[in-house]
């Protein structure tokens, strides 16, 4: 016969483990849906490329060296999120703080070089109200640039809480659910480094 205090004790472990699992559940049910918001857009961007309404072309715009700067400094971010979460598996929390901060200001350059080029567009003449292709192009590289918006400020908040509280059970499972996200924008950048700039640049 059970207890009281053995059913008291079920009660406390099991509710935990199950609001893990719900969590990560949910966290990738999240990502399934950006994957479908993002191959919509791409798909978008496929139809809409070629209608420059005489307006400039992708290959006219874009600029593959500046590209390829935005791309190395997102995948070094990537690399140096691994290394947090390396890191974090260790139970080194100076480490985590250190990694997570050369991850947050290649983030911030990233962002910055990507609104610099939104700037310079919109500058010349080229925004998205130009033509089909430029309205996609905005809508698609824009909405990957709303997600790294997102994922630095997720990124600071945890570096208060780490910082503050240490690596707590609730602070790993939210650093590593971040890793994933920052990762998976890595993977959507590739993409759009591929299909939007390369092809692009290529007149494909």
């Amino acid at each position: 016969m059970t207890t009281p205090y053995n059913v008291a004790t079920i009660k406390t472990h099991v509710p935990d483990n199950d609001t893990d699992s719900k969590t990560i559940l949910g966290f990738w049910i999240y990502i399934m849906t950006d994957c479908v918001l993002f191959a919509s857009l791409f798909a978008t961007y496929a139809v809409l490329h070629k209608n420059t309404f005489d307006g400039p072309s992708a290959q006219q715009l874009f600029s593959l060296k500046y590209v390829l700067t935005e791309t190395i400094v997102l995948l070094t971010s990537s690399f140096t999120c691994g290394l947090a979460i390396l890191s974090l598996r260790q139970n080194h929390k100076n480490k985590v703080l250190f990694w997570f901060s050369i991850t947050f200001i290649l983030g911030i350059v990233f962002l910055a070089l990507e609104l610099t080029d939104f700037r310079h567009l919109a500058l010349q003449g080229d925004s998205w109200r130009r033509s089909g292709f430029l309205s996609s192009f905005f809508a698609l590289v824009g909405t990957h640039g709303l997600h790294i918006t997102v994922g630095l400020i997720w990124m600071l908040v945890m570096l208060v809480r780490v910082w503050m509280v240490g690596l707590s059970k609730g602070n790993i499972r939210r650093l590593t659910l971040l890793s994933i996200f920052w990762h998976f924008l890595d993977i959507i950048w590739i993409f759009i480094f591929t299909i939007v700039y390369l092809f692009g640049a290529l007149g494909i």
